[in-house]
């Protein structure tokens, strides 16, 4: 019997993942929030993915007494990916996109003490590629 592809079986867990918050989940959250500043330097994934399929951003919680939060640092190119919806699993918290265009987007998230900090403590980039 084969054995199948770490890396391969990976995605297909996050894709799975991905598929039960789209039909969970109506839509995404829409919150004005004050502006982070300078991000400090974290990990960065890159994900390659093809137009309509989704992406699903994973960020591990912080313990609700913290106050910390993860939020959308930076503006996305919503011409490349579009938020589809957001919640917790756990200890963490997926934030589904659809690839809907091709091109490169880079979403910047942030942890911050609440949505009216504008200094992150921790930073995760991904930058997707879609084709």
């Amino acid at each position: 019997m084969p054995r199948s592809h770490p890396r391969r079986r990976r995605t297909l867990v996050v894709t799975g993942i991905a598929l039960a918050f789209a039909a969970a989940f109506s839509g995404p959250a829409a919150a004005d929030s004050t502006p982070v500043g300078p991000l400090p330097a974290g990990p960065t994934t890159t994900v390659n993915a093809k137009r309509g399929t989704l992406v699903a951003v994973v960020l591990r919680s912080r313990k609700p007494s913290t106050g910390l939060v993860w939020r959308l640092a930076r503006p996305y190119d919503s011409k490349v990916v579009q938020q589809v919806s957001e919640g917790e699993i756990g200890d963490t918290v997926v934030i589904v996109y659809r690839v809907v265009g091709t091109g490169r987007a880079t979403l910047a998230y942030a942890l911050t003490r609440g949505e009216s900090s504008p200094t992150a403590v921790a930073a995760h980039t991904y930058r997707v590629r879609a084709t």
